[in-house]
């Protein structure tokens, strides 16, 4: 067997963890969305007894890196990623308004020395809701110019910036259901994200692919992963309707995870959804379809 080519006996014959580990996939869990109630401490261990390599949160300024770093060492745990911004629609810091670029700049920079503390090498950025006095254009250019001055600085700490589009369609965000329903968010699909992204044109801005957010915005899922995979710096789960876990609702998850493992896209896969079921077991039950649609992908191409 040569570097060159591996036989379908050797792939098969790997551990499926390994194999999704070979093809430079991982899983992690968004805390505050699975393991709802939990201590981020005790939730580590959880997503460790699960099987996954990661875990992600948003409010880092609520959480204490002297207790989370040792133990996520301890149970062989990454950090993923980190919300940069203070909230969906944080005011006085959106992208959307250039006169709220100093303020979106500084909470950038603090949210790269949040990364460095937690050891992550990277953050969400949110735009913002729209703007109503300024048109489409000038809030994209907005956009873009804030994108440019920040991934300077996530240049320089070594971390990158993932942009994420949201849906602005589905009454409820589950999530947050007392809330509001984030109908005013500017940045609401992967079309959108790509054209910004080009031209803010830099290693260090990504984006963050939501798979609950787009199938409601967009649809087409398995043509947007082939096309666009190569701009993802992380990419989210859950199912429509209801951002439950896969296997509740409309997408075939078992197809759209196979397209990820044969797209080349090499990252996380973040587990964002609220659990139907018992999480420990939605998690299991998740890890296993990702598994064997990852060695059904690897089978079908050699």
């Amino acid at each position: 067997m040569t570097a060159a080519r591996i036989s379908r006996r050797s792939v098969l014959a790997l551990p499926l963890a390994a194999l999704a580990v070979q093809r430079g996939l991982k899983l992690s869990v968004r805390v505050e969305a699975v393991l709802r109630g939990l201590a981020l401490p005790e939730a580590l261990e959880r997503i460790a007894e699960a099987g996954y390599q990661g875990f992600e949160f948003g409010d880092w300024r609520a959480q204490d890196p002297h207790k989370i770093n040792p133990a996520a060492r301890r149970l062989g745990l990454e950090c993923v990623c980190l919300v940069g911004n203070r909230g969906v629609n944080p005011k006085g810091m959106g992208l959307c308004d250039p006169r709220e670029r100093e303020g979106f700049l500084a909470e950038i920079r603090a949210s790269l020395e949040a990364a460095q503390r937690f050891e992550t090498r990277m953050i969400v950025v949110l735009t913002g809701y729209r703007v109503p006095v300024l048109s489409r254009a000038q809030q994209e250019a907005s956009i873009v110019e804030g994108l440019k001055r920040a991934a300077g600085f996530a240049a320089r700490a070594g971390v990158t910036l993932i942009v994420e589009p949201i849906n602005t369609l589905a009454p409820v965000e589950p999530l947050n259901p007392g809330g509001d329903n984030h109908a005013d968010y500017f940045l609401d699909t992967t079309a959108q994200a790509v054209t910004i992204l080009r031209k803010v044109d830099s290693p260090f801005v990504r984006i963050l692919y939501d798979l609950y957010h787009a199938q409601i915005m967009e649809g087409n899922l398995t043509e947007t992963i082939r096309a666009h995979n190569s701009m993802f710096g992380h990419i989210h789960v859950a199912d429509v309707p209801g951002r439950h876990e896969p296997g509740t609702g409309e997408i075939r998850f078992e197809h759209v995870f196979q397209t990820i493992a044969a797209s080349g896209y090499q990252g996380y896969i973040g587990m964002e959804y609220v659990p139907k079921g018992e999480p420990m077991n939605s998690l299991r039950e998740t890890k296993r379809l990702f598994m064997i649609s990852v060695e059904r992908s690897t089978s079908s191409r050699i």
